[in-house]
This record gives structure tokens, sequence and C-alpha cells, in this order.
């Protein structure tokens, strides 16, 4: 690694004056950072042109006098000209550290990219040369920073003794406060009022006093169709928290490798035709895992509500009395009407839309879904990529219009995904020599809506037949 041209610290302004020379943008621009702490701003231009009404700052558009800078904390300069230059020139001489805006080389130090999560400020620096880098990892760990983490770090700042005086084991306190900042229920309790926030804690502090350990929790977490950009914020930060993930074999590797480094991972993979772990035994894992301790990070590709057997799991955890939370994700129909730009629902045409799995699905079934694509509702039917000619067949033997839109769309939501477009009949003539990977298929009038131009063409005899 190399050596660093700065050394980052954070600088302590409490009741002192900050001093920002201009009136223009450069200068609000400031004003936003600095207002963060409880510093007294002053700000000198000989033009104010910014309205720095929203702002707690003493204006003062006059010249510039050296006795102004005297005593300051730190000072800006935010504009040219002979107020930029005395400004510079005294907080030199006087040893004021001082930030020119946008000349790198006159600074003696540089404003750092904040999150801000009062008390808690993460500062990002890129000794003044990439700005546009530091709001990029600015933006990544804004992400992984619940907006009420620093609620919550005041109020272990204040547990802080009593933590001490009943968890006396170094590695009890690191798990309790972890599941401090990682708990539900803390942090509704504190966005509701203090004393509520309070009393929460101390719950939980009472549960990892008697055990050492506290309870364990499990969160089943929607994967979205794949890609590592469709995962939720949320489901990112409960990903850093998890003691151990339980996978399923459709979510790839490099979400899974969004969890925390040292995170124990567990594939229970279903893949077709071969289970690893039967439902039931994912359930006695999940349950065990979090009767341990553990945060379980249970993650489910596209939506864990859909077709992802949530509610078997829920009742597992239910009547074992383990916590838990659903995080939800993009489902894979979404994410295929997003790939080809299909609205599902359409005035006039699609009135709603259906989601619902083709595997399995018996005469009754094929004659309800029929009967709603001919009231004009898309379908949209899961896990049905080896069985696409069998049930679009079928479909229009129970009444569905042939020459109804289809649009597949495998692997949606990631870079790899493939398109195909057809009409019901011409899917129902042959079978499809589809691309591997999981595969949506989207059914009704508004299909013809999307954009399907880069798609196989049955009609262009495009499709592979088998």
């Amino acid at each position: 690694m190399g050596l660093l041209n700065t050394f980052p610290l954070s600088f302590k302004v409490k009741g002192r004056r900050v001093i920002i020379v201009g009136g223009a943008d450069e200068a609000l621009n400031k004003v936003r950072l600095v207002a963060k702490t409880t510093a007294s701003i002053e700000i000198y231009s000989r033009q104010i042109e910014t309205d720095f009404s929203a702002f707690p700052v003493a204006v003062f558009e006059r010249a510039l006098r050296a006795e102004d800078v005297a005593g300051a904390a730190l000072v800006f300069v935010a504009e040219e000209g002979a107020d930029a230059e005395l400004a510079k020139a005294e907080a030199r001489r006087l040893g004021i550290p001082l930030n020119v805006v946008d000349v790198p080389g006159e600074c003696d130090f540089y404003t750092p990219s904040i999150v801000d999560r009062a008390p808690l400020t993460v500062a990002i620096s890129t000794e003044g040369d990439a700005p546009v880098l530091a709001r990029l990892v600015r933006a990544q760990i804004e992400a992984l920073l619940a907006p009420g983490v620093g609620k919550i770090a005041s109020l272990a700042g204040g547990l802080r003794h009593r933590v001490e005086s009943l968890i006396h084991d170094g590695a009890a306190r690191r798990r309790y406060y972890e599941a401090l900042v990682s708990s539900p229920a803390v942090e509704q309790a504190v966005a509701s009022s203090p004393v509520a926030g309070i009393a929460e804690a101390e719950k939980l502090l009472s549960a990892h006093a008697a055990d050492g350990s506290g309870q364990g929790i499990v969160w089943l977490i929607g994967a979205g169709p794949g890609a590592e950009d469709l995962l939720t914020l949320r489901a990112q930060r409960l990903l850093q928290q998890a003691d151990v993930i339980v996978h399923d074999q459709l979510v790839p590797a490099p979400v899974v490798e969004m969890g925390r480094r040292d995170a124990e991972q567990i594939c229970v993979g279903k893949a077709r035709g071969h289970h690893s772990f039967s439902q039931a035994q994912i359930n006695t894992l999940i349950v065990r895992l979090a009767s341990e301790g553990k945060k379980v990070a249970r993650l489910k590709s596209g939506d864990p509500m859909v077709f992802g057997r949530a509610g078997e799991e829920i009742a597992a955890l239910r009547k074992a009395g383990i916590g838990y939370q659903i995080v939800p994700g993009v489902s894979a129909a979404l994410a295929a009407a997003a790939d080809s730009t299909t609205p599902v629902t359409l005035r006039k045409v699609s009135s709603g839309f259906v989601m619902a799995t083709a595997h399995g699905a018996d005469d009754g079934d094929l004659a309800h879904w029929a009967a709603l694509s001919q009231s004009g509702l898309t379908l949209a039917l899961y896990m049905g990529k080896a069985i696409a000619a069998e049930v679009a067949g079928r479909l229009v033997s129970f009444g569905a219009a042939p020459d109804l839109p289809v649009g597949i769309v495998v692997n949606a939501g990631r870079s790899n995904r493939t398109l195909y477009a057809a009409t019901l009949g011409q899917l129902a003539a042959g079978a499809v020599d589809f691309v591997d990977g999981p595969a949506v298929i989207l059914v009704g009038r508004a299909v013809a809506e999307g954009d399907w131009a880069d798609a196989a063409d049955a009609a262009a005899n495009s499709f592979k037949v088998a």
C-alpha cells in the first residue's frame, strides 16, 4: 500500500468560529457542510449573491478585515480578489488551517465527502484530486448505514457503562452491540421516541446478559433476479451483519459475496431435478442456527414471498419462537417486464397482472389462466421453460387466443438476459431450445407494447425448435 500525503482526522470546532470568504454558490456549498457542526459560521463578501437564510450563519456584506480572521478555527476561501488574498495571508500568518476552494495546491486541508448519521460521521477523502470517486464511495457507504443508525449510536453510548457492568466478556459485549444496531425492534422504537428506544435496548440487554449471546434472528431476504445492483439497500445492510448466509442455488455467487467477509455460507440449492436439502431440512437448519444466537440471512432468489417457500419457513420460525424479518426483493417477473419495457398493466389493455408457476399446473389451473388471459390480464408464468410449448398448447385448448403475444425472458435482470418473442399459437407449435437460466413467460395483449426488437422471433423461425 502507498503512503498517504494527508492524515485523516476530525477537527474540534465546538464553540469556535469558522470563516468563509465568498458570497456565491461555492461559499454556500461550504456552509452546507460546516452547518452540520456546532461551530459559529461567519460569511464575508463585498457582494452577497446567494441566499444563506436557511442556515444559522452571520453574513457580513463588506470588505474583510485582518481582525476578522484572528481567532478562527478554520478559514475557507471561496472567491478571488483582494479579500481572498488577505484571508489567505492572515490564515497562514496565524497558523489557521486554510482551504481554498478548487485550488488543492493552496489547501492545508480538504473537505471530505461526508456520510452524516450524527453522532456517527463517516468522512471520505481522496486528497483533493478525485472528488467524483469520493462521492461514489460515499454512496456505497450511505447504502450500508441505516438512516436511524446515528440515534442508535447515541443510545449505545449512553448504555456503555451499564453494558460493561452486566456483560464482562468482550466478545459477548460485541455481540450485544451488533444485535443492538441490527435489531428491527430497536430501530422502530428509537424512531418512535428516545424513551421507547431505551426500553427496547434494555430488553435486548437483559436477554444478552442472561445467556451471553442473545436470541438469534432470521432475515428472509429477497436477492432479486441476480444482479448485484438490484439488491435493496436494506438487504445489503443485513448481509453485512449476518453471521451465516443460507442461500438458494439460483442466487449468484457475487450476490452472496456481498455479505460479511467472515460469514459462514451454506448453499441449500434446489436445482431442477436435484434437491440437496429438503424444505424440512432447511427449516430445521435456520431454526438451529438462530437458536445458537446467530444472525441468519436466508437469501432467496427474487422476492421471498413469491414462490420462495417463505410461508413454510416462517411457520417453523414462529413455532420455535425465533424472531424473523422479511426483506422484499425484485421478483423475476418485474425484472422481465423491465428488461423488455413491457407494461404488464396498461389502461384499456390490461387491468391486472397474475404471477403463477407453470411447473406442476393441472387442468384447473390452466383453464383458470386461459380465462384470465381472455379477460385482458397479463400472465407471468414461472418455472415453465422446459414445458413452455406444452403449457402454451394447453392454454389454447382451454380457450386462450392463439394470437396472444408471448414474451419470454431468460436470466431476467442480468447482463446475460435473453429475450424470445412469439404468439401463444407459435409457441405451442414446437418445443424451444432456450439458453441456460431461469425463465419468465409473459402472456397477454400488453406484451405487444414492450420492446422485443432484439428478441428471437418464432415467425421468422428464429426459435430453435427441438
